[in-house]
């Protein structure tokens, strides 16, 4: 099971509009290397929920709660998406200040990459956001 980071501007959807819908279609990505990432996520992946914008901080724990498939709503077949789900609100969000100021991040895709709006997540970095996180 791959663990990854999926990134959204909480105004147009937050972890809470997540817990309150239950399940969401996570579309919307068009950057190849995404998309990439979008297609190798399985069901049952654990996701690092990231709030951009005034935040920027990984906020919650989430779940693929279905594999890649083409955007039904998209003309372009290379265009995926996946089903995501709720885990649970980190008790500490983890921001990217802190995560920057860390040596143990220097080579994630979250500080090299930042535009990028969905990454791997390596067990060395999974487990450190979990720690700063107090999980």
């Amino acid at each position: 099971m791959a663990t990854w980071l999926i990134k959204t501007e909480p105004s147009e959807y937050s972890f809470a509009d997540l817990q309150r819908d239950k399940k969401t279609v996570w579309s919307g990505v068009s950057n190849n290397t995404a998309l990439k990432h979008i297609r190798e996520i399985k069901a049952g992946d654990k996701l690092f929920f990231y709030h951009t914008g005034d935040e920027k901080a990984v906020v919650a724990l989430a779940k693929a709660a279905s594999g890649a498939y083409p955007d039904p709503k998209a003309k372009d077949p290379k265009i995926a998406v996946f089903d995501a789900a709720p885990l649970k609100a980190l008790k500490k969000p983890v921001t990217l200040a802190e995560i920057k100021a860390d040596a143990r991040f220097k080579d994630f895709a979250l500080v090299r990459i930042g535009r990028l709006s969905v990454m791997p997540v390596p067990p060395e970095i999974e487990a450190a956001l979990l720690k700063m996180a107090g999980e």
